[in-house]
């Protein structure tokens, strides 16, 4: 792992309208000097949450050029080759993945899916927020991880780690 180039990451979702979309935004907003952030889902809804794209845009992470869209496209020829593939949800870790094209080191990151909130606006909104945050976390743990210093086989435990260490502590 000691390219020094930009490392292109995968977030997979089942619908990519939420979870999978904050990724995207968040390690773009946080990181985009040493990494590409892309999302995608199994069975991918029409567009992303309106609750999603609220809070990105109360964070002050551009919104633009986001949108749903199948984990197809990154299994193409002529796609960008993938080198982290992180799953935030626990339906699109148990199905079955496309190949993908230089083996990219994976990792389930499992967070609780806020489109499902019940309730007021505000508690969906705060459903968002949480999921958010969580990933936030866990993305600037994993953005600040020595690539340079780490083999793959060293970076993939450290992706694991992340995703146990924060679900561990509730966050």
């Amino acid at each position: 792992m000691t390219e020094h180039r930009k490392y292109n990451v995968l977030f997979l979702c089942t619908h990519n309208s939420a979870r999978s979309i904050l990724a995207e935004a968040a390690l773009s907003d946080l990181a985009s000097d040493r990494f590409v952030g892309y999302s995608a889902g199994s069975h991918p809804g029409t567009s992303p949450n309106p609750f999603a794209l609220e809070l990105l845009g109360s964070q002050g992470i551009p919104t633009e050029g986001l949108r749903s869209k199948s984990w197809d496209e990154f299994a193409k020829d002529g796609a960008p080759e993938i080198d982290f593939i992180f799953t935030v949800c626990d339906n699109a870790a148990g199905e079955v993945c496309p190949i993908w094209p230089g083996h990219p080191a994976k990792a389930h990151w499992g967070v609780a899916d806020p489109s499902t909130a019940e309730g007021s606006d505000e508690e969906k909104r705060k459903a968002f927020l949480r999921a958010f945050v969580q990933m936030r976390k866990r993305i600037e743990l994993f953005a600040s991880l020595p690539f340079e210093k780490l083999d793959r086989i060293a970076v993939q435990k450290e992706m694991q780690n992340i995703g146990t260490l924060l679900r561990d502590k509730g966050e």
